[in-house]
């Protein structure tokens, strides 16, 4: 056999491979966040109301920690799941599969710098030394600050996030492995995350959140790469 082809064999992971590790990061990342978002921060974090949501912080800092790491694995997972889309969709177009996954990253360090708010909220509620500086009031208000930044910066995130779905679904839907109906799901649910994010930027007082109604071809793929994904014929990229 031609060394090259072996070389080229074990640098290369296989699209059936790419499709499994794509579908548990996607697994284990949708777990993470539904954890860290809405049984910890959603929990946790009371609108508009600063000294509520700092005595929640305060009473419960272990679990608002633990709510911060689910998302730094989030993070982490993301990079894993946009480098084994690349590899899965580039066959079918590899400039557009390789900007796919650039935008998936790009919305992961927008995501990876929000979190910095959280810790900056947190060591204002928890450290002795800025109750010398502020106020109570203050405090609580600058901690609400940080969170309100935290989601601001999440939802800047979410517009490139959306692009990324876009993209994805089209090379999903050109492939010819991959079927179909999931590329049209996937553009859905990555125009839900644009508009979504585009109203909160110019209209905040807005609430339409209609991401929370098409992300189903985000759910969709992870299923269907875990279920299906041992079934994608080999190709040469």
């Amino acid at each position: 056999m031609n060394t090259n082809k072996k070389i080229s064999r074990v640098a290369n992971i296989s699209l059936r491979k790419a499709a499994i590790v794509a579908g548990l990061g996607l697994l284990i990342m949708t777990i993470f966040a539904i954890l860290a978002n809405f049984f910890v921060l959603e929990s946790l974090i009371v609108s508009g109301e600063a000294a509520e949501t700092a005595n929640n912080i305060m009473a419960n800092e272990g679990i608002f920690r633990l709510g911060i790491f689910g998302l730094i694995c989030v993070a982490i997972l993301d990079v894993l799941v946009a480098w084994a889309l690349y590899v899965l969709l580039k066959p079918v177009n590899k400039s557009l599969s390789l900007l796919a996954a650039w935008f998936r990253l790009v919305y992961t360090t927008i995501l990876g710098i929000a979190l910095a708010n959280l810790f900056v909220s947190l060591e204002l509620l928890s450290s002795p030394d800025y109750l010398i500086i502020f106020e109570t009031k203050q405090l609580h208000a600058q901690a609400m600050l940080f969170l309100n930044a935290f989601n601001h910066g999440w939802n800047i995130g979410l517009v490139f996030f959306g692009i990324h779905l876009s993209i994805l679904g089209y090379l999903v839907f050109k492939s010819g492995y991959i079927p179909k109906i999931l590329g049209i799901l996937l553009i859905i649910a990555g125009s839900g995350y644009i508009i979504d994010s585009i109203v909160i930027i110019l209209f905040p007082n807005l609430d339409v959140p209609i991401a929370m109604f098409t992300f189903f071809g985000e759910l969709l793929l992870m299923f269907w790469l875990l279920i299906k994904g041992t079934k994608i014929p080999e190709m040469e990229c």
